[in-house]
């Protein structure tokens, strides 16, 4: 039985506008009804017309109508089609976004969405099914702050029959969507299938997925505090220190895993799945140092030695060659001829002109790259010295190579030297220098 709604109430002192996503379907209609008993100015109803079904106008002139009728403002947006292969997630996106529009419109902070408690069951059933953590567990959240506003859902405590009989007994006309019983649609066959054998059980089954949900919700509020705290003072420039997660509770690391991932997919629901996070676990596990996980839409999580790197896919550039100047900036990467140093690192290197072929080059590493090592009496594969000098992962393919006409590596910058390398003090003709370019720097 519905009665009073004291969560609209509440939120119906505020002066400004409030905005309702209203489809014309029995959920909505009875939210827009509510709103309308409890406020009588100021209403904007938000109405989607995804133009994918006949009846879809019938309802879009409907609701204008009926808004008109009440003295409320009345907002449509048409879509004209869709792109994606996932209609659902497509449909989710463009509502959200046209909402954020009349928000903004209005300059209202509180957006009103007719979730019920079935719809509250059906999530948390279909976030168990397909993994999450305990923000997804909880299903759906009365109120939520997202983008500067305010997501108010007042209907939780209400199944969908319990709205019906509230519309029929006010004589509110609604709509009922023929495609809510599309089986190809995943949240249907739970609707169709799962919810009336709960209900079967015990038809306040849905009041006792509130408790549950409130619960975890708790839970969650109190972990989200410590993953704050961790990730605020450890993630830096999208890495994270391997030692330092190792040291974390696994149910805490996990989390910090998740909401990093969550972060890095601007919080877009069902793009994290608990295999992505355990993936990313059996990575810190590992004792390989070099490693990574593919993750969706193009982006990664590298180990590398003892950091981990969570972000876009570095795609492998061009390769390059290019003949050696005066100075030469390759990425981060700065080569520079001098007159002469004191120095004698890695950063410097010494070469006789009469010894080698000229001009030099500067390129990138290819497959079998290998050095005549100075002080080693033989060669050193380049991939191996990448590893001992711990290069990343993702850097290796871009790192500068400094070469002769005939191919010959010279120098790995600031990593080997070869044995083409003079000795200070002895005779040379070139010397240059290697530095990284600050982060400041055009």
């Amino acid at each position: 039985m519905v009665t009073k709604n004291n969560i609209i109430d509440k939120y119906m002192k505020d002066d400004g506008y409030v905005v309702v996503g209203c489809s014309a379907g029995p959920d909505s209609m009875a939210l827009l009804n509510m709103i309308i008993e409890s406020k009588k100015d100021k209403i904007v109803c938000c109405h989607i017309n995804h133009n994918v079904r006949k009846e879809s106008k019938r309802e879009e002139e409907y609701l204008r109508n009926f808004c008109l009728e009440k003295g409320i403002i009345f907002e449509v947006m048409v879509i004209d089609g869709y792109q994606e292969n996932n209609f659902e997630n497509e449909a989710r996106k463009k509502r959200y976004a046209f909402y954020e529009k009349i928000l903004n419109k209005y300059h209202s902070k509180y957006l009103f969405l007719a979730h019920h408690g079935d719809d509250l069951i059906e999530t948390i059933l279909m976030k168990i099914v397909r993994g999450s953590n305990i923000t997804g567990y909880s299903g759906i959240k009365e109120t939520t702050l997202y983008n500067g506003y305010y997501i108010i859902r007042p209907l939780l405590n209400y199944t969908k029959d319990d709205l019906i009989i509230y519309n029929n007994e006010r004589g509110i006309k609604f709509f009922v969507d023929k495609s809510n019983n599309d089986m190809r649609y995943t949240r249907n066959r739970y609707r169709r299938v799962v919810l009336p054998f709960l209900k079967k059980e015990d038809e306040k089954v849905h009041l006792k997925f509130r408790e549950f949900a409130n619960t975890l919700i708790k839970y969650d509020d109190f972990v989200k505090d410590m993953v704050k705290e961790y990730i605020d003072r450890e993630y830096d420039r999208h890495t994270l220190i391997i030692s330092s997660l190792l040291a974390l509770h696994p149910f805490l690391r996990e989390n910090v895993i998740f909401y990093i991932l969550n972060d890095l997919y601007d919080n877009k629901s069902d793009v994290v799945k608990k295999r992505h996070v355990d993936s990313i676990n059996k990575l810190i596990m590992s004792n390989k140092p070099n490693s990574e996980v593919i993750l969706p839409k193009n982006k990664v999580c590298l180990r590398e030695y003892d950091r981990l790197f969570l972000g876009n896919i570095m795609n492998k550039g061009e390769d390059y060659k290019f003949k050696l100047s005066d100075i030469n900036v390759i990425g981060k990467h700065i080569i520079k001829s001098i007159d002469d140093t004191l120095e004698n690192g890695n950063d410097i290197c010494r070469l006789d002109s009469s010894k080698i072929k000229l001009p030099l080059y500067i390129r990138n590493r290819k497959s079998g790259d290998y050095m005549m090592v100075l002080g080693l009496g033989g060669k050193k594969k380049v991939k191996d010295i990448f590893i001992e000098k711990k290069v990343k992962l993702r850097e290796r393919d871009e790192y500068p190579i400094l070469v002769d006409s005939d191919d010959n590596i010279l120098w790995i910058p600031n990593l080997k030297k070869s044995q083409f390398n003079i000795k200070n003090g002895e005779k040379y003709d070139i010397i240059l220098k290697y530095c990284e370019k600050e982060e400041n720097d055009e």
